[in-house]
């Protein structure tokens, strides 16, 4: 499911992200950037070392990655340039600035691929695997702040809403096709 948005192209694709065509790829990443499970240690393990010993270089210099804050390194192996580090919110119940800090993971995200001229950007569900954040709010959110900041983007002209499941994937499909 693709719509066009102020000049954008958003889409919802199924599958993995690690096998996505995409200038920048976006890791659900820890605060350690160390890597991890799920979509965190999928990237690490394709994107190969190189991922890793950039990830260490940030941390040491600034260590780690805070909640709702990117960082960008090589994307190794991958079919990208880069891979845009975010660190999304693990849910308590909604009263911790948790929907903030993962709409802060989109626009840092978008920061970051715009300084780097990115023509293309593949988003995980950030947050809605072991740090159990609602996966219909956090539909609401990637997609609502993308269509808020797509007027603006000066290099990003694709966006990818990746999931590795198809309920996610067609919640996605669902909630484009009411902004398109």
């Amino acid at each position: 499911m693709r719509v066009q948005l102020n000049g954008i192209t958003l889409e919802a694709v199924e599958g993995d992200i690690t096998e996505v065509a995409a200038d920048c790829i976006v890791n659900a990443a820890n605060s350690s950037l160390l890597g991890g499970g799920g979509v965190d240690g999928a990237i690490h393990r394709a994107g190969g070392p190189a991922i890793l010993e950039e990830c260490m270089r940030i941390r040491e210099r600034q260590g780690g990655c805070r909640t709702g804050c990117a960082v960008i390194t090589t994307a190794g192996y991958l079919n990208a340039q880069y891979v845009i580090h975010t660190v999304g919110p693990v849910w308590r119940g909604g009263e911790q600035r948790e929907h903030e800090l993962l709409r802060s993971c989109y626009m840092e995200s978008v920061k970051l691929a715009e300084t780097h001229r990115a023509a293309s950007i593949a988003f995980p569900n950030i947050s809605t695997g072991i740090y159990g954040f609602p996966k219909s709010p956090a539909c609401d959110i990637a997609v609502d702040t993308i269509a808020e900041l797509a007027g603006s983007l000066n290099s990003i002209k694709h966006v990818y809403f990746v999931s590795f499941d198809q309920d996610s994937f067609l919640m996605y499909a669902r909630r484009l096709k009411t902004i398109g």
